[in-house]
């Protein structure tokens, strides 16, 4: 899945780690699909399971679960991991967003 994916390629990616016995995760996937399709759909949502992906956890330095990574034109803008809210991200997903889409 993630092997072929380039991150100097693509303009806007969200990158989500989780792994199968995150409860965590599994509420708030749905939260940041919802924020994604409303408020940035041209910001990319890639899923990754740790478990079944322990290279490329490791390659992101992923220790724990959820982490979301956003990159902006294949830099990394954006790390929140374990702890942090759906309105917090969204305040600072929005200026580097609307900088690159308008």
């Amino acid at each position: 899945m993630m092997e072929s994916l380039n991150l100097q390629e693509e303009n806007a990616i969200l990158l989500y780690f989780t792994s199968p016995d995150c409860n965590v995760c599994k509420v708030l996937i749905p939260k940041v699909r919802e924020m994604l399709y409303t408020k940035f759909p041209l910001l990319k949502l890639h899923v990754v399971d740790i478990a079944s992906n322990r290279e490329i956890a490791g390659k992101f330095q992923i220790y724990t679960v959820p982490v979301i990574l956003v990159y902006f034109e294949g830099r990394e803008f954006i790390r929140k991991v374990r702890n942090f809210s759906i309105s917090e991200l969204e305040r600072e997903i929005e200026r580097p967003y609307k900088l690159l889409f308008h």
